[in-house]
């Protein structure tokens, strides 16, 4: 059995490399770490790589790290059609969520900066998440993502495993 170290990185396709990387770097003191541009590759390495139908093509691949967490993958496709973001409750939905030190004032420069926020933020007062504030957000190409702030959680009043945090 081969052995796992953790998440090397989150890998998330955007509609405009530009504007996803502006907003990481603004909201979440991201940083590029990497860029590809454009791939030369062929059809048979688009279907047998990556999954995707042949006349796709990649425009940009860029990674980022924000803060003290997994790298973020940000890739840019060609000649793929505009279809809706996968609500949170759909197979395959997801998000992301970033660990800020106040959600409620991370909410608040988020809505000054005219980003889409749900309702909230919300904290949790009892149960494994009792010490949890939290809210979700989109980000300007629709995809939800969640400010997490948080302490001690009830959860490890009982476990002995903790969940990691960027802080560890």
């Amino acid at each position: 059995m081969f052995q796992s170290f953790g998440l090397q990185h989150i890998g998330l396709t955007v509609p405009d490399m530009r504007q996803a990387v502006s907003f990481f770097e603004r909201f979440f003191g991201g940083v590029v770490v990497l860029s590809t541009g454009a791939l030369d590759v062929d059809a048979t390495f688009m279907q047998r790589k990556l999954g995707v139908p042949g006349d796709r093509r990649i425009s940009d691949i860029q990674v980022m790290r924000c803060g003290n967490g997994t790298n973020l993958e940000l890739f840019e496709y060609e000649n793929e059609a505009v279809t809706p973001i996968k609500r949170n409750s759909e197979i395959g939905g997801f998000h992301l969520a970033f660990q800020v030190d106040d959600c409620f004032a991370a909410a608040a420069q988020l809505r000054e900066a005219g980003i889409e926020v749900m309702d909230g933020p919300t904290h949790i007062d009892e149960g494994p998440m009792a010490g949890l504030d939290w809210v979700y957000f989109k980000t300007p190409w629709g995809q939800f993502m969640e400010l997490v702030s948080l302490g001690r959680l009830g959860y490890e009043d009982t476990s002995p495993v903790r969940a990691w945090s960027p802080l560890d």
